[in-house]
């Protein structure tokens, strides 16, 4: 073989490892954020229901339900009830805390878990807290989260009540 084949073979093998590291570097970045994706949606996740909170705590119950998927679709059980669809949803949660004689009181949520199950689904599990002027019920509740192309939403509800102290 002569010199310029060799330097031709050389030059071959040395674009074959650039290609390969350059191969491998994309490979781990793209692991590197798809470890983050979960981070990402998790604070994501957080960040609305810490708004719901907010939104429950100034009485606004339009921006609350704006954290539920606004479908016929959304399932809310709780009480031993199940009530299908946004806008039933929302007519529950107006009749039982904004009708009259009715108090919203001040909403707390506390140890919440986010388990991000895939780029668009995310279960959370947590603890609801009410003071209002004559009791504090609490409870648990569950939430399946989907990602929509305007963020996440809750698309089912499972909701608990701890019995009375």
């Amino acid at each position: 073989m002569n010199d310029a084949a060799r330097r031709a073979q050389s030059l071959g093998y040395q674009l074959a490892i650039a290609a390969l590291a350059a191969l491998a570097f994309i490979f781990l970045a793209s692991r590197r954020a798809e470890n983050r994706l979960p981070e990402r949606a998790e604070d994501q996740i957080r960040t609305l229901l810490s708004s719901q909170v907010d939104a429950w705590n100034r009485g606004d119950l339009d921006v609350f339900m704006a954290g539920y998927w606004n479908s016929d679709e959304l399932l809310f059980y709780s009480g031993g009830t199940i009530t299908k669809g946004w806008k039933p949803t929302l007519e529950r949660y107006r009749k039982r805390y904004q009708s009259e004689g009715k108090e919203m009181g001040r909403l707390t949520f506390a140890d919440i878990h986010v388990e991000v199950l895939s780029n668009e689904v995310a279960l959370v599990r947590g603890r609801w807290l009410l003071a209002l002027k004559a009791s504090n019920p609490d409870g648990l509740f569950t939430l399946k989260m989907v990602r929509f192309a305007n963020g996440w939403r809750c698309v089912y509800d499972h909701t608990s009540a701890s019995e009375p102290k």
